[in-house]
């Protein structure tokens, strides 16, 4: 079964180090070490999720959002709960 993921987050780039910070209100917020420049902060962050959920680069897309702090990710060959217990956000939905 090839499940896809869909997850809402909403990214704070140029913190000090990249981390997630909690999941509340269907909505992953995650820290991005890097600035929101030429697409650096997304590509910083399809890199931290892949390492977190392990997973290849290739299997997470930014689906909306792209030039905006709110983004939708899917995340390919993976289920939201195992993605959220993965990256040690509980679900409080």
């Amino acid at each position: 079964m090839n499940e896809t993921a869909s997850v809402s987050v909403v990214v704070q780039p140029s913190a000090s180090r990249n981390e997630v910070v909690g999941f509340e209100d269907g909505v992953l917020r995650v820290k991005i070490a890097a600035p929101p420049v030429k697409g650096k902060a997304n590509r910083e962050l399809v890199d931290f999720l892949s390492k977190r959920l392990g997973v290849s680069k290739g299997s997470i897309t930014i689906e909306k959002g792209l030039t905006s702090r709110r983004k939708v990710v899917a995340i390919e060959g993976l289920s939201k709960d195992e993605v959220l217990r993965g990256l040690g956000a509980t679900s409080s939905e």
